[in-house]
This record gives structure tokens, C-alpha cells and sequence, in this order.
């Protein structure tokens, strides 16, 4: 029953996977990401924490009773991992050789991770008929230690400061559109900075 709904959920999603392979996607985004049951305030000294705690932070350990803060993430990385393209697949799509696409990712002209099976490829950087407009500039203002999901979750997030029609837009719907990629840029060059 449960594979079923699995399936009906992924099929809704237009992610062609099978359950038991996207099962494993999730598995194995868990294993990636912090222990079960972090005690934050481990990571502070004394002081960090007291400063921490007079501001209204609670550094106490998730109680069993508490959603897993993971789950979204993990369910996340587990679709981009899934809907990611393969080098083979990227330069199908671009109409190039596969030399073409590892040195558009040597260049930071696309964009992707490293793993057991060589480059994954995230679809968001792609459109029906090539690449993105303007991603090579958006690509060059990412700071080089934000991870593949952190970049994924910006070009898929409604910002003020992109506006179509009179309502916030993604960075991706932005560059569709055939705006700027200049704003989006200089957007993507704060990720990861505390504002």
C-alpha cells in the first residue's frame, strides 16, 4: 500500500523513479546531514551560549515528541538528486560532446556535484531547449562552498527584488522572462552570508 502512494506521490511530482530507488535517495541525503538528535548547544562555548540564550535562542536538544527539522532537507535533496541529469544527459540536451559539458562545470558555466557515478547536473539550470539565459553570470557570483542544494532552493525562491507582473518572481522565472541577470547575480553572491 504504501509503495502505491510512493508511487502516485512521485508520479504527481514528474519524478521518474522507482519507489525503492528514491527510497535509497533519501537514505542516503539522511546519512549526510547532522546526527538524529543534535545537542546545539555542544557547539558553543560557555559565553556563545549565554549570549545565544539571553537573545532568545533555544539551544536545547530536539525532544522525541518534535518533528525532524531534517526531513524537509532530506526530501529535498532527494529530488534534486533524482531530477539531476548526468553529463551524458546534459550534453544530449545541449547538443555537444561530453568534453563540452565537464568544461562548462570546469568553467562554473553549469553547475552540479560529484558522485558515485560521476557529475550530477541539477535541471533547474536547463530550459527546453538549452541552458538557462544568463546562468553563466548567476554562476560566477555563487560563492564556491554553497552546496548544490543551497543554489537549487535560491533559484526556486520568489524574491522581492525580482518582480514580474507586479509579484515577486524566482531567480529562474526572472531569467526566463529574459531579465537581468545582473539583480540575480548579485542576489546569488550573498548566499551564504548572515544579513
Amino acid at each position: 500500500m504504501t509503495t502505491v502512494a510512493l508511487e502516485t506521490v512521485l508520479a504527481k511530482a514528474g519524478l521518474n523513479v522507482r519507489p525503492t530507488e528514491f527510497l535509497a535517495l533519501v537514505e542516503d541525503a539522511a546519512k549526510r546531514l547532522t546526527p538524529p538528535s543534535p545537542n546545539p548547544a555542544h557547539y558553543f562555548s560557555t559565553d556563545q551560549r549565554a549570549a545565544l540564550t539571553d537573545v532568545g535562542f533555544d539551544l536545547s536538544a530536539r525532544r522525541d515528541d518534535e518533528n525532524d527539522y531534517r526531513a524537509r532537507t532530506v526530501a529535498a535533496h532527494a529530488v534534486l538528486a533524482e531530477s539531476a541529469l548526468t553529463v551524458a544527459d546534459a550534453a544530449a540536451k545541449l547538443g555537444v560532446d561530453d568534453s563540452r559539458v565537464r568544461h562548462r562545470l570546469k568553467e562554473h558555466r553549469l553547475t552540479g556535484w560529484k558522485s558515485q557515478g560521476g557529475w550530477r547536473l541539477p535541471a533547474w539550470q536547463f530550459t527546453a531547449d538549452g541552458v538557462l539565459p544568463g546562468l553563466d553570470t548567476v554562476l560566477r557570483a555563487v560563492p564556491g562552498d554553497q552546496p548544490a542544494l543551497v543554489v537549487a532552493a535560491f533559484m526556486s525562491t520568489p524574491q522581492s527584488d525580482l518582480v514580474i507582473n507586479g509579484r515577486p518572481a524566482t531567480p529562474r522565472q526572472w531569467l526566463l522572462a529574459g531579465g537581468d541577470p545582473e539583480p540575480v547575480a548579485a542576489l546569488a553572491g550573498t548566499l551564504g552570508t548572515a544579513i
